[in-house]
């Protein structure tokens, strides 16, 4: 299983934002290696996921999702 960040840079568009305005919001405040990590579809702690849901006004489900590989 792969994490899928679509959602959020859907979401930033939207909002008319750029994904470096995560971190240079204070109130989000995350290091530019754990944007890295989230354009790599990487995982991230769930208080990073808290803060960008509390500060864009969404929920977990609207920036993240969870990409089933197909079974072989």
């Amino acid at each position: 299983m792969a994490v899928s960040y679509n959602g959020l840079w859907k979401l930033l568009i939207d909002k008319d934002m750029k994904k470096m305005d995560l971190v240079e919001n204070e109130k989000i405040g995350i290091s530019s290696s754990t944007l890295a990590k989230m354009s790599r579809g990487e995982t991230v702690s769930l208080s990073v996921l808290e803060k960008i849901c509390t500060e864009l006004d969404c929920d977990f489900g609207d920036i993240i999702s969870i990409v089933r590989e197909p079974e072989k």
